[in-house]
Formats: structure tokens, C-alpha cells, sequence
């Protein structure tokens, strides 16, 4: 595969062989092409890059900035989630609060602000709530039968409990946030009247739920957010806390909740994998970590803007130009990992880039790790024969959603 002018850049993202395989794109232009010249299903081009060294360095050079001037091309948008989410220019979608937030001054000191909700220590507390969240799903997985689409009985709804109750949305609303969720990140499934209307539900009842944690405060991260004023960095307004609700609501579930699912796809698909859990619980850490780096349906990539002239994998890349950085494509890199291509639970160490890397990794990483490992602990435990109902091959990516997933995991126990 060639940048050169003269060959058709190829489609991105790229189709998966299966939804447990990687393309094979990837492994051709880490070896040929490492910056390489794709094209949106929009038409526009831009660069891929797919090494671990030249990945890790576009994240972490303040000169490969987060001010897009193609994302309207791409449709999308970065969070500090360490993925995407589509946006798609709702009515609703207050740009210059979420511009302002996302790169600069502006960003460090909202990271400074938001940091301390997520904390390790802080998010260690969580796991107790976490597991009776995981038990209470899992009991009502079990009375309903086998087989049971694990994603929907589990997956997904655990994150969306999780990281509602963090921020203090009633239990009786969570129903709504993944229908907003799934319309703000599917990039195929509905038309812009159905994307600004659902905006438009979010955004107002975001407002609403910041208005009445202002007046009458919780004991939730919104409500401290609200009442804090740091010496440094004074306080959130208003539009500030929205934002930061919105982008946790949608950031703090739908990538957790797929990587439930593929992480448990991967895990089953071999029995030996799941065999080796139940006899050695205490990989499960490990283990969650080389599912992260061994994801190979992560969804379209890291977006960035250069902001001047720079060389990245022997390509001299112009000022204005926007490139992807394909995590999952440097975690998959043999330059990197020894035996990259082969699910090792219990490597150490591993320095993937699921969460990205440098001042934009993942603010909320630690949760979504303990939300990762409680999971999986809580299976191991409570149904140890857990085995998917499909043979792996017939596990089927989503389709359209820009972070990625498989539709259903079907098991049996």
C-alpha cells in the first residue's frame, strides 16, 4: 500500500476479516507506509499513522494539536475518553465551550478541575458499589436463561449505572442516556433531524440537571464540580459543567461498554484463555490489560491537527494538515510488543495506547479499568463455565458506531 499520488487512497476505517481480527491494512503499512495518505468515506483524504513510536509521539507533541480543520470530513470529534464521539454539528452542540475545554490553557485547567474525581484512590472506593452493580445484572442474567446477549444484559448497562450515579442522574433516566449516546456516536444509523433532536433532548436535560445540582448539591461529582473553587483555577460556569456531563455520560459508558464486550469475545473465543482465568484469578489485571492492547475493533482513531511542519516516520507532514493516530494498530506493532499478534495474559510489562498518551490520555482510565477487572472477576466467580453460544467467527462488529464494538456476544453457562 503506497501514499504515492497516482494509487487511489484506500477507504478508512478499514473492514475487519472477522470482528475479533484485525485488518490486515494495518500490519502492511506499519512494515510500507507508516504515514499513510486514507480517505473518509466523505471523499476527503487525510494521513494514517500506524506505528507504536510514531503513535505515542503524535499524542504526546503539543504541536499536533486538538483545533481540527477537517473534522467535519471525518465527523468527529476527540474527548479526553481516549476515543471519538460523532457529533455530527447538532443545533445543540455548544462548540466554543467544548473548543475551549479541549485544547490549551483552557483544557489544563479543566483536567486539573476533573482530575480529582478520578483519581485511583477515589475510584478504588467505587468497586464495592461496582460489584453489587455487576451481581444484581448478572443475577438477572442468569433468571432470564441461556443463551443471553452478555452486552446487553451486562456490558452495557453497568457503565451507564456507573457513571450516572457518579455525576447524580436518577437511576429512572439512565434509560435515556443510551439512546442519546447511540445517536451521537453512530455515524450511519440516523439522519441529522434525529441527531439534532436527540442533541437538543441531551443538552436540555443537562442543563436542567446542572441547575438543580447547583441549587440543592449531592454527593456527586457534578455537584462538587459546582461548588468548587479552586485558588488556581476559580470555578466551573455553568456551560463549562454541562459540557463536562455530556462528554462524561457519552466518553464514560459507550467505549467501557463495547470494550466489555469485545474483551469477553476475545476471552472465550479460546478456551484455554477463559480455562487459565478460572484456575489463576489473579490475572485478571493483566489480563484486562492485553485485552486493551489486543482489541482489534476499536473504531476510527485519534484525530490531530499539525500545527506546523514536522516530520513523523521519515514523511515530512505541512502545517494544516490532519492526521489519525491508530492506537489499536500500534498495540498490534512487533517493533513494540514481542508476539504482538498473540493474546499473552499474562504480559508484563505492556505499554499500550488504549487510553492514548500524554496531556490528552484518558482522564478517566482508572475507572474504566476497575469497571474492566470487577467484570471480569465477578464472571470468573459467579459462572466459571461461561462459554460463548456462537462459534467466534459468527460475532459481528457494529456497524456505524465510531468506537467501535461487536453487536451481540451470545453465551451459555
Amino acid at each position: 500500500m503506497s501514499s504515492d499520488s497516482a494509487t487511489p487512497a484506500p477507504l478508512y476505517p478499514f473492514a475487519n476479516p472477522t470482528a475479533l481480527e484485525p485488518p490486515p491494512e494495518w500490519a502492511e503499512l506499519r512494515d510500507h507506509c507508516p504515514v499513510a495518505t486514507v480517505r473518509m468515506a466523505s471523499g476527503d483524504e487525510t494521513l494514517l499513522v500506524t506505528r507504536y513510536e510514531d503513535v505515542r509521539a503524535l499524542l504526546s507533541d503539543p504541536r499536533f494539536t486538538r483545533d481540527l480543520v477537517a473534522d467535519d470530513a471525518a465527523k468527529v470529534s476527540t474527548t479526553d475518553d481516549g476515543g471519538v464521539f460523532s457529533r455530527r454539528r447538532s443545533e445543540e452542540t455548544d462548540d466554543d465551550a467544548a473548543g475551549s475545554m479541549m485544547g490549551g490553557p483552557g483544557h489544563t485547567r479543566w483536567r486539573r478541575l476533573v482530575g480529582r474525581a478520578f483519581t485511583v484512590k477515589r475510584v478504588m472506593e467505587l468497586r464495592p458499589r461496582i460489584e453489587e452493580i455487576a451481581n444484581e445484572l448478572i443475577d438477572a442474567m442468569v433468571e432470564s436463561g441461556a443463551p443471553a446477549n452478555i452486552g446487553a444484559a451486562l456490558g452495557f448497562p453497568l457503565p451507564v449505572a456507573v457513571i450516572c450515579e457518579l455525576i447524580g442522574v436518577p437511576r429512572e433516566d439512565q434509560a435515556r442516556f443510551a439512546h442519546w449516546s447511540d445517536t451521537m456516536l453512530n455515524l450511519s444509523r440516523y439522519d441529522q433531524a434525529e441527531v439534532d433532536a436527540a442533541g437538543k433532548e441531551f443538552s436540555a436535560y443537562m442543563v436542567a440537571h446542572v441547575q438543580a445540582k447547583r441549587a440543592n448539591p449531592g454527593n456527586d461529582l457534578l455537584s462538587e464540580l459546582a461548588a468548587a473553587v479552586d485558588a488556581q483555577d476559580g470555578s466551573m460556569s455553568e456551560t463549562e459543567l454541562v459540557v463536562t456531563g455530556q462528554g462524561l455520560l457519552i466518553a464514560g459508558h459507550e467505549t467501557t461498554a463495547n470494550m466489555i464486550g469485545k474483551m469477553l469475545g476475545m476471552l472465550l473465543s479460546r478456551r484455554e484463555r477463559w480455562e487459565a482465568l478460572v484456575a489463576d484469578p489473579s490475572l485478571v489485571r493483566s489480563a484486562v490489560e492485553e485485552a486493551l492492547r489486543f482489541d482489534a475493533n476499536p473504531g476510527f482513531g485519534m484525530p490531530r491537527y499539525v500545527s506546523e511542519e514536522i516530520e513523523l516516520g521519515g514523511t515530512t507532514i505541512p502545517a494544516g494538515t490532519t492526521v489519525v493516530s491508530s492506537m489499536a494498530s500500534a498495540n498490534r506493532d512487533e517493533r513494540a510488543f514481542t508476539g504482538a499478534d498473540d493474546m499473552d495474559l499474562r504480559r508484563a510489562p505492556n505499554p499500550h495506547l488504549a487510553f492514548g498518551a500524554g496531556p490528552h490520555s484518558c482522564i478517566g482510565q482508572a475507572l474504566a479499568r476497575v469497571e474492566l477487572q470487577t467484570v471480569l472477576a465477578t464472571l470468573l466467580e459467579r459462572l466459571p463455565s461461561l462459554e460463548l453460544a456462537v462459534e467466534p467467527g459468527e460475532l459481528r462488529s457494529r456497524q456505524g458506531l465510531i468506537v467501535g464494538g461487536i453487536e451481540e456476544v451470545p453465551v451459555r453457562w
